[in-house]
């Protein structure tokens, strides 16, 4: 039976009695899942990708490292009893399981065990049986093997899995923790609890926030049929024409027009003089060119920001994947690398050699008067300002192009010092102004060509003047705009995690969206340097507000300085800001859908912060709405059929217009202070939606999951402490806290199965690794479900 009970907020939560029964042997009882049972029914003393393996193949792992840590006499080692079994990022809490152990077998003090003494171990803490694993969790906080668990050792467990878990706030706590686990079960007050009354905080039920970590047993699976290989194939290629058809037709008329254009040049060299000396060399290298001179046109329209944000709310933006710019800028990039290397390769390798060393009078007689009636030398060729140019275009295209790669970007490559500077931001940031000299060098590249004396033929000013003009004139723009753009800094915290939290005052004319985002600058660090942070305020609120995660030298030299004026009583001492934007963004479109997941990889929630803001927004308008909507009729009127179906057809129609039904917020973060953020956006979601349309789950990752010993106590008090104040004591919100990262399929399994037949935006903001499982996933759900899963992911 599942009962359900109301919160202090207005959410259902789940209540699961515990269904005792004997199951024949050694009074081993039979259970259904609740979160504090969950613990402990799960509970394992070894990591959970080793219990996945089979009895023998487990022995055998721990048997091998017990040779290689074993000491002359073929003894392990008390220090050693964690690596050996699988815990040894856990050497602290790895030896007081040694301890327990030890002490149940009757030795008081052990400090060295044999292999058989290991395998008595090693079977104990592998049993499966839950009154087993419960004996030895008791045995665990039983210390001094007396029968009994004082409030100290209660502590003492606490302190001891909070700093496996890294949860320093819980080690401040932990007298304050275990009175509570004291105060549940030691309701005589005998200043002890025995294993009946543990095992008595199994048997009472539990209220646990719905989530889907839980109760995934029952959840629908999608039905699949046996299909053939070409049905399946089939099945395949529509939905992928389905989910890319903008990315497919873009692709497809770049490609053919780079097609085109090689094959019109390549042809026309081939009918040409020159071809009597270079051969297929110049047709080649011709084309590459007209390619190149496309390319480094088209280059440009991805980052015109201005022009793609406009364009987004027009028809355009249901035609053109305006998400994808910055991977196209890229793909473009890419191919103008390609055509450089083929058209100056060509050149050096192929058609300076032989105009070098053609026959003289073949040569003045074919493309003589293309160089003034005189056969040049092939130096002669690289020092000519045709030659200079192109040397000196490759040169400072081949530092913007290294200087951009992930790898230096993201500072994945140390370079000892003074090199540090080369990687990172800063460096690409610079790196790539290098292009405004390219430009005006590939301009008088293309004046001085030897090969094209008719200025009409000269064609890289036609395919540059549109793109160019655009970009620079939005580079203007920008540069006005942001002077007009000053903000005043209103106020600004420091919060755990290294994260700097601004409040500041909205320009005149400023409007945005939800999950947009915008550009800061702090002359006092850089006059020149923009960098990107999504808008964490709505769009109705006061002021704007942003966090910055301290990652780089920009953003380090911003921390210190608001850490320096934090200090002091002033706020006209904080340093001036410019902001340029707003720019748009995927998340910004979130209204197109019936649902939305909304996926933050630490400081990546950001950009749903504010759509969860501006949901809130909607939803105290909502309630004014209806409040004084009421105050205009009689509560007998209100009480008549005409009003009594708010949410039927003809209303419910228009609910697609006001955007999703539902939210889901998964936030997943390492630290535990990373809550202090958002903290009170969290608490507001719980007091203010009554009708759970906002749904959030937050988790840690730095604690071991469900299930596992070392975490299992914390477990135990979370669930306490919520039922009776309604407070995670990990993230103090109303928000539980779950431990691990979040079964990604699972969640998927239960959003088609609760939301069918709707259309889910998938939003997501984090390190790539997570965004192609999410992407696959689905794309998966999309094609064995009616609902339709749409993925997006944040680039800036």
């Amino acid at each position: 039976m599942e009962l359900k009970k109301v919160g202090r907020n207005g959410s259902s939560a789940r209540i699961l009695p515990l269904n005792f029964s004997p199951d024949g042997e050694g009074g081993q009882l039979s259970r259904s899942m609740s979160g504090t049972e969950y613990a402990i029914e799960g509970l394992r003393f070894i990591e959970k990708t080793i219990a996945s393996k089979n009895a023998k193949s487990q022995w055998e792992a721990v048997e091998l490292r017990f040779h290689k840590l074993a000491n002359e006499e073929c003894r392990l080692s008390r220090s050693d009893f964690g690596e050996c079994i699988g815990m040894s990022d856990s050497k602290e809490f790895a030896e007081l399981l040694f301890d327990a152990l030890a002490r149940r077998k009757g030795h008081d003090e052990l400090w060295t065990a044999s292999k058989e003494e290991l395998r008595d171990f090693w079977l104990q803490i592998t049993d499966k049986r839950f009154s087993s694993r419960l004996q030895t969790f008791f045995d665990l906080c039983d210390t001094d093997l007396d029968g009994r668990i004082s409030e100290n050792e209660v502590k003492e467990i606490i302190l001891l899995s909070a700093s496996a878990n890294k949860l320093s706030f819980l080690q401040e706590q932990a007298e304050e923790y275990a009175a509570l686990i004291m105060g549940e079960l030691d309701q005589n007050k005998q200043g002890y609890i025995e294993v009946k009354q543990l095992e008595r905080l199994m048997r009472e039920p539990i209220a646990l926030a719905e989530d889907p970590s839980y109760g995934y047993a029952c959840a629908p699976t999608l039905h699949s049929r046996r299909r053939n290989r070409l049905h399946l194939l089939q099945r395949t290629i529509k939905y992928f024409a389905l989910d890319n058809w903008q990315r497919i037709w873009v692709l497809c008329v770049w490609f053919l027009a780079m097609t085109g254009l090689f094959t019109w040049k390549f042809i026309e060299y081939k009918n040409r003089a020159a071809f009597k000396i270079m051969g297929y060399c110049v047709c080649t290298a011709k084309g590459a060119a007209e390619t190149l001179k496309l390319n480094m046109a088209l280059v440009l329209l991805p980052v015109c920001r201005i022009t793609i944000t406009s364009l987004r709310s027009t028809v355009f933006g249901s035609i053109l994947p305006f998400n994808d710019n910055i991977n196209f800028h890229k793909l473009i990039a890419a191919a103008i690398l390609f055509g450089v290397l083929l058209h100056g390769g060509t050149h050096i390798a192929c058609d300076f050699p032989k105009m070098a060393n053609a026959n003289s009078r073949i040569f003045l007689d074919t493309i003589g008067h293309g160089f003034h009636g005189r056969q040049p030398s092939f130096l002669g060729i690289l020092a000519s300002i045709e030659g200079i140019t192109g040397i000196i275009m490759v040169v400072l295209m081949s530092i913007a192009f290294l200087l951009a790669t992930h790898w230096s970007r993201k500072n994945i490559v140390r370079l000892p010092w003074p090199l540090h500077r080369l990687t990172g931001f800063n460096a690409f940031w610079y790196s790539h102004h290098l292009f405004i000299l390219v430009y005006a060098l590939l301009i008088i590249h293309s004046v001085f060509l030897f090969l094209t004396p008719d200025w009409l033929q000269k064609t890289t000013w036609i395919y540059l003047s549109c793109p160019l003009l655009l970009y620079v004139g939005e580079r203007f723009l920008r540069v006005l705009r942001s002077r007009q753009h000053r903000v005043n800094i209103v106020k600004a915290a420091i919060h755990p995690g290294n994260v700097l939290a601004l409040d500041m005052t909205k320009p005149p004319g400023f409007k945005y969206r939800s999950g947009m985002y915008m550009f800061l600058q702090c002359p006092a660090i850089s006059p020149f340097e923009w960098h990107p942070f999504s808008i964490t305020s709505a769009p109705d609120d006061e002021f704007l507000n942003v966090h910055i995660r301290t990652v780089g030298d920009w953003t380090k030299e911003m921390r210190k300085m608001f850490a320096k004026v934090c200090l002091l009583p002033l706020q006209c001492l904080f340093p001036k800001l410019y902001i340029d934007g707003p720019y748009g963004a995927p998340a910004q479109d979130y209204r197109k859908y019936d649902v939305m997941l909304l996926v933050g990889l630490g400081i990546g929630a950001t950009p749903f912060i504010s759509i969860l803001k501006d949901m809130l927004n909607n939803i105290k308008s909502t309630e004014q709405q209806s409040v004084s909507f009421s105050l205009l009729f009689s509560s007998s009127f209100l009480s008549t059929s005409y009003f009594s179906k708010p949410f039927d057809s003809p209303r419910r129609k228009s609910r697609k217009s006001r955007g999703p039904t539902n939210a889901y917020f998964y936030w997943v973060t390492r630290e535990q202070g990373s809550f202090e953020w958002f903290k009170g956006v969290m608490n507001e979601v719980a007091e203010i939606d009554h009708k759970a349309v906002i749904e959030m789950h937050n988790y840690l990752t730095s604690v071991y999951e469900e299930g596992d010993a070392r975490s299992a106590l914390i477990a135990m008090v979370q669930a306490l402490h919520h039922t009776k104040n309604g407070v995670d004591i990990v993230s103090g919100t109303r928000a539980r806290t779950h431990f691990a990262r979040p079964n990604w399929d699972k969640v998927f399994a239960r959003l088609t199965a609760t939301h069918d037949n709707s259309r889910i935006g998938v939003f997501y903001c984090g390190p790539s690794q997570v965004a192609k499982e999410l992407d696959v996933l689905s794309r998966k759900y999309s094609q064995e479900s009616n609902t339709k899963f749409i993925f997006h992911k944040e680039n800036f």
